[in-house]
């Protein structure tokens, strides 16, 4: 039996997102999940190992960015013995925004290696009725 990572069509996603390594560094590319509630939309990133102080979260017109480095621990060397698995470095990924996010009440927290960005909708403007007057024309 062979695993495949699910790769969802890009049709699904209601944003545009890319990602690039910054610095001219061997680069990783933390996961992403999106998905929306009722009021907001939330945007989850798998960065297990980072601290806070190496996380950088900004809004910039319609686009979120999520940038950060993942600094390798002490290098261990046994005998000749050397293997290593997991990815270090720097990432960056940007995610353009639907029109309806409020961008001055985006919230973001990181708890157990998820960073957790949450994204409120500006609430709906409902349309107004207005009601057209007829002027009444005098009769001469």
């Amino acid at each position: 039996m062979v695993l495949e990572r699910r790769r969802p069509s890009l049709d699904l996603l209601p944003w545009r997102s890319f990602w690039m390594p910054s610095d001219g560094e061997r680069g990783w590319t933390p996961a992403l999940d999106i998905f929306e509630k009722d009021d907001r939309f939330v945007v989850k990133a798998e960065l297990p190992g980072m601290k806070e102080d190496d996380i950088d979260v900004s809004v910039v017109g319609d686009t979120l960015t999520i940038k950060g480095e993942k600094k390798t621990e002490e290098e261990i060397d046994e005998e000749d013995y050397y293997h290593m698995e997991r990815t270090y470095g720097s990432f960056l990924r940007s995610i353009s925004l639907p029109s309806n996010v409020n961008a001055d009440k985006i919230e973001a927290k990181y708890e157990d290696g998820v960073l957790e960005v949450s994204l409120p909708k500006i609430a709906e403007v409902k349309p107004k009725r207005v009601k057209v007057a007829t002027k009444k024309k005098t009769e001469k």
